[in-house]
């Protein structure tokens, strides 16, 4: 019993750690990315769509997006998605496709996203924490012994421990990232 909450912890602190990661190939770093624009949403037909579902992302000469409507009448509304997104890109739509040229980051952008990464690793953080609480209730509740029972919840800190760690390293290296130029 201990076993499988020990492994269902394990799991689904994977999945935070997953999409820690996910949410920080979102942070731009300067550098052209068709993940930069995952969480832009276009009204297509009605319906707020990701924008790599109505459209081909590409990277073409390492600082320019190139986005490629499926449906040429969505044209208008990437580039209204991209300009409402907030990331500080500005789309160029020459009628076929739209071009973002992606400008260097200043020095006072690339602190405000480095602070956006510790803000998602924060996040990353309470999830993990989470887990652990719901994984030391589901201990409590098994019937085992007073001693499994410390002995699991100090795996299950263990466990937590390791998950933290992993978080504060992959922000670091997003942060030596954003602060290279």
């Amino acid at each position: 019993m201990i076993d499988l909450i020990l492994e269902d912890t394990r799991e689904r602190m994977q999945k935070s750690i997953e999409a820690f990661q996910n949410e920080l190939t979102t942070v731009r770093t300067g550098r052209a990315n068709p993940k930069m624009l995952d969480r832009v949403m276009v009204d297509y037909w009605g319906t707020p769509t990701p924008i790599n579902q109505v459209a081909g992302v590409s990277v073409v000469e390492g600082r320019q997006l190139v986005i490629k409507p499926y449906d040429k009448s969505s044209l208008k509304n990437i580039e209204h998605a991209i300009f409402e997104s907030n990331l500080g890109l500005t789309p160029q739509n020459d009628g076929q496709l739209i071009r973002i040229i992606v400008p260097p980051l200043t020095e006072e952008r690339r602190k405000e996203f480095v602070k956006q990464v510790w803000k998602y690793a924060e996040s990353a953080k309470v999830s993990i924490r989470n887990i652990r609480r719901s994984a030391n209730d589901e201990i409590k509740k098994a019937e085992v012994t007073e001693d499994e029972e410390k002995d699991a919840q100090e795996q299950v800190q263990k466990i937590t421990n390791e998950f933290v760690k992993k978080i504060d390293e992959l922000a670091k290296v997003k942060e030596k990232d954003l602060m290279t130029v």
